[in-house]
Protein backbone atom coordinates (compact mmCIF):
# COMPACT_ATOMS: atom_id res chain seq x y z
CA UNK A 1 0.00 0.00 0.00
CA UNK A 2 1.28 3.34 -0.62
CA UNK A 3 -1.28 6.36 0.24
CA UNK A 4 -1.04 10.06 0.62
CA UNK A 5 -0.62 10.48 4.75
CA UNK A 6 -0.29 12.70 6.78
CA UNK A 7 2.35 13.78 10.17
CA UNK A 8 0.77 16.63 12.41
CA UNK A 9 2.55 17.73 15.06
CA UNK A 10 1.26 18.90 18.42
CA UNK A 11 2.03 22.41 17.54
CA UNK A 12 0.01 22.28 14.38
CA UNK A 13 3.19 21.47 12.25
CA UNK A 14 2.06 19.12 9.14
CA UNK A 15 4.15 16.93 7.25
CA UNK A 16 2.52 15.11 3.95
CA UNK A 17 3.75 11.65 2.90
CA UNK A 18 3.07 8.22 1.64
CA UNK A 19 1.66 5.23 4.19
CA UNK A 20 3.10 1.88 3.36
CA UNK A 21 1.91 -0.19 5.89
CA UNK A 22 -1.73 -0.47 7.08
CA UNK A 23 -4.62 2.01 6.65
CA UNK A 24 -5.27 4.14 10.05
CA UNK A 25 -3.60 6.31 12.39
CA UNK A 26 -1.48 6.73 15.85
CA UNK A 27 -0.44 9.17 18.37
CA UNK A 28 2.74 8.66 19.48
CA UNK A 29 6.09 10.26 20.67
CA UNK A 30 8.88 10.88 17.68
CA UNK A 31 11.74 8.66 18.82
CA UNK A 32 15.06 8.38 16.16
CA UNK A 33 17.34 5.27 15.67
CA UNK A 34 20.51 5.80 13.26
CA UNK A 35 20.53 1.73 12.61
CA UNK A 36 21.28 1.03 9.56
CA UNK A 37 20.12 -2.90 10.19
CA UNK A 38 17.59 -4.21 12.80
CA UNK A 39 14.85 -2.57 11.63
CA UNK A 40 12.51 -5.86 12.52
CA UNK A 41 13.99 -5.90 15.61
CA UNK A 42 13.21 -2.57 16.47
CA UNK A 43 9.80 -2.78 15.89
CA UNK A 44 8.90 -5.69 17.47
CA UNK A 45 10.80 -4.46 20.90
CA UNK A 46 8.06 -3.76 23.61
CA UNK A 47 10.57 -0.42 25.05
CA UNK A 48 9.45 1.15 21.68
CA UNK A 49 5.77 1.02 22.99
CA UNK A 50 3.81 4.20 21.97
CA UNK A 51 6.74 5.27 20.50
CA UNK A 52 7.31 6.40 16.62
CA UNK A 53 10.22 5.32 15.61
CA UNK A 54 12.16 7.57 12.92
CA UNK A 55 14.85 5.35 11.54
CA UNK A 56 17.38 7.95 9.63
CA UNK A 57 19.39 5.32 7.37
CA UNK A 58 17.80 5.87 3.76
CA UNK A 59 17.31 2.67 2.83
CA UNK A 60 14.57 0.99 5.53
CA UNK A 61 12.99 -1.98 4.38
CA UNK A 62 15.75 -3.51 1.26
CA UNK A 63 16.52 -6.98 3.88
CA UNK A 64 12.86 -7.72 3.96
CA UNK A 65 11.77 -9.39 7.08
CA UNK A 66 11.10 -13.17 8.42
CA UNK A 67 10.08 -14.61 11.44
CA UNK A 68 13.80 -14.99 13.10
CA UNK A 69 14.41 -11.25 13.83
CA UNK A 70 11.37 -10.72 15.57
CA UNK A 71 12.27 -9.18 18.98
CA UNK A 72 8.13 -10.66 20.11
CA UNK A 73 5.27 -12.08 18.86
CA UNK A 74 4.15 -7.94 17.66
CA UNK A 75 4.68 -4.96 16.73
CA UNK A 76 5.33 -2.67 19.66
CA UNK A 77 5.93 0.80 17.89
CA UNK A 78 3.15 3.00 17.70
CA UNK A 79 4.38 4.01 14.41
CA UNK A 80 7.19 4.13 11.89
CA UNK A 81 8.50 7.12 9.40
CA UNK A 82 11.52 6.44 7.05
CA UNK A 83 12.63 8.15 4.23
CA UNK A 84 12.14 5.27 1.67
CA UNK A 85 11.14 2.05 1.11
CA UNK A 86 12.64 -0.18 -1.63
CA UNK A 87 10.54 -1.93 -3.95
CA UNK A 88 12.04 -5.21 -3.84
CA UNK A 89 13.18 -6.70 -0.46
CA UNK A 90 16.61 -8.54 -1.36
CA UNK A 91 18.11 -11.10 0.88
CA UNK A 92 17.93 -15.18 0.85
CA UNK A 93 16.66 -14.73 4.40
CA UNK A 94 13.79 -12.69 3.77
CA UNK A 95 10.75 -13.73 3.98
CA UNK A 96 7.91 -10.83 2.94
CA UNK A 97 8.50 -7.51 2.00
CA UNK A 98 8.44 -4.73 5.06
CA UNK A 99 5.34 -3.25 4.08
CA UNK A 100 3.33 -6.58 3.51
CA UNK A 101 4.67 -7.35 7.51
CA UNK A 102 3.31 -4.19 8.75
CA UNK A 103 0.17 -4.34 7.13
CA UNK A 104 -0.01 -7.90 8.36
CA UNK A 105 0.58 -6.69 11.88
CA UNK A 106 -2.56 -4.75 11.81
CA UNK A 107 -1.31 -2.36 14.45
CA UNK A 108 -2.99 1.26 13.58
CA UNK A 109 -0.14 3.46 11.60
CA UNK A 110 2.72 1.50 9.72
CA UNK A 111 4.63 3.82 7.60
CA UNK A 112 5.70 7.07 6.02
CA UNK A 113 8.04 8.02 3.82
CA UNK A 114 9.35 11.72 5.03
CA UNK A 115 11.24 14.56 3.96
CA UNK A 116 14.50 15.71 5.77
CA UNK A 117 12.37 18.62 6.57
CA UNK A 118 10.54 16.56 9.24
CA UNK A 119 13.81 14.68 10.46
CA UNK A 120 15.18 18.34 11.19
CA UNK A 121 12.10 19.82 12.65
CA UNK A 122 11.94 16.91 15.04
CA UNK A 123 15.64 16.79 16.17
CA UNK A 124 15.37 20.68 17.07
CA UNK A 125 12.03 20.35 19.54
CA UNK A 126 12.96 16.87 20.90
CA UNK A 127 10.10 15.27 22.54
CA UNK A 128 7.80 16.10 19.94
CA UNK A 129 4.07 14.66 20.13
CA UNK A 130 2.70 13.30 16.64
CA UNK A 131 -0.38 12.34 15.33
CA UNK A 132 0.08 9.76 11.95
CA UNK A 133 -2.94 9.68 9.91
CA UNK A 134 -2.71 6.87 6.89
CA UNK A 135 -6.62 8.28 5.82
CA UNK A 136 -5.62 11.70 5.52
CA UNK A 137 -7.83 13.96 8.04
CA UNK A 138 -7.89 17.49 8.35
CA UNK A 139 -4.97 19.30 9.80
CA UNK A 140 -7.40 20.60 12.74
CA UNK A 141 -8.51 16.87 13.51
CA UNK A 142 -5.07 15.92 13.72
CA UNK A 143 -3.87 18.26 15.84
CA UNK A 144 -6.59 18.12 18.63
CA UNK A 145 -6.58 14.53 18.34
CA UNK A 146 -2.90 15.07 19.11
CA UNK A 147 -3.16 17.12 21.95
CA UNK A 148 -6.03 15.45 23.41
CA UNK A 149 -3.75 12.22 23.84
CA UNK A 150 -1.65 12.36 27.02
Amino acid sequence: MDKPAVLALADGTVFHGRSVGADGKTVGEVVFNTAMTGYQEILTDPSYAQQIVTLTYPHIGNTGTNSADAESSAVHAAGLIIRDLPLVASNFRSEQNLSDYLVEQHSVYRGYRYTEANENYSRERRPVRVHFDGRCCGRGDCRSQCLSRP
